[in-house]
């Protein structure tokens, strides 16, 4: 495949945030983990959540779900190392999550400046399938080198929020909620998982464009969402080729800056920015991932 890290890392210099400067050093083999560790620490606050704009449309400061998100992503990266930071994360979600085992969309936003309306106008009081299982999900998948977040309580009461949730799915949900549904049983071994994955399936188109209702023009989720390593279980509900061939596509979505673009509208022009150098990052961690580079 033909991807330019050389002009990948140029446009990093120029438009990324440092925390995907680092990311990207580290997948190539120039950086190192505590400086990864060093760079989302700075979204840390003293709860052990992360907010600031870690997820860069959600430049709030209070400690976020979606932040959770992005910082279990980060962790997930340093396999096989761990951090106490992973675990820690773990205990605020545990202070945040709500008498069924799920976590809200979003907690109270005091200044709602440069964030999401989705983000900010979300009720702190009500369980989201999409909140809990892009948390959990990605929570599992560090479980996977860190023993400490497997074993933490959070994530086997959000586990099984996450599997009630999916199984009372009787119609196809959002395509940003199918999707993190996906790749939460992605994750998961046994046949409870097997089950409800297949059950999704009916779900997932075989060509895996889902667009997103409500979304920007254009906006679709795709193959790589939903199952971003050849030979997954989730890829098994795609047609045969279909994740090759949104491989070989992903390396030709570079642009000619070096960067990667994204299909939805961000809500600030520094988000506009931060979420190139997050896909770009992205991009190269999942074509690494695959065994392309």
């Amino acid at each position: 495949m033909d991807v330019d890290l050389e002009r990948a890392a140029g446009f990093l210099a120029g438009h990324g945030r440092v925390l995907d400067r680092r990311r990207f050093e580290l997948l190539v083999g120039e950086g190192n983990p505590e400086a990864v560790l060093a760079a989302v620490d700075g979204y840390r606050n003293a709860d052990g959540g992360y907010g600031w704009g870690l997820e860069p449309d959600l430049r709030a400061g209070e400690s976020q779900p979606g932040g959770a998100l992005h910082a279990f992503e980060v962790f997930e990266e340093l396999a096989p190392l761990t951090t106490p930071r992973a675990v820690e994360l773990c205990d605020w979600l545990e202070t945040v999550t709500l008498a069924d085992g799920g976590l809200p969309m979003a907690v109270g936003v005091k200044d709602p400046t440069g964030c999401a309306p989705f983000w900010a106008e979300a009720d702190p009081t009500v369980s989201t399938l999409q909140s809990t299982a892009f948390a959990v999900g990605a929570a599992r998948r560090v479980a996977k080198h860190d023993p400490a977040v497997a074993g933490h309580p959070w994530l086997e009461k959000a586990t099984k929020y996450c599997l009630d949730a999916i199984k009372g799915l009787h119609e196809r949900p959002h395509a940003i909620v199918l999707g993190f549904a996906v790749r939460f049983l992605d994750g998961l071994e046994g046949p409870e998982a097997a089950e409800l994955l297949t059950r999704l399936g009916r779900f997932v188109p075989r060509s895996g464009l889902a667009p997103v209702d409500g979304g920007s023009e254009g906006e679709t989720l795709r193959a790589l969402d939903f199952a971003p390593v050849p030979g997954s279980p989730a890829s098994a509900l795609l047609d045969d080729g279909v994740i090759e061939a949104e491989l070989e596509r992903l390396a030709r979505q570079q642009q000619e800056d070096g960067g990667w673009t994204v299909d939805f509208a961000s809500y600030s022009p520094a988000a506009a920015l931060e979420w190139r150098g997050y896909a770009t990052a992205r991009a190269v961690a999942t074509l690494k991932r695959a065994g392309r580079l």
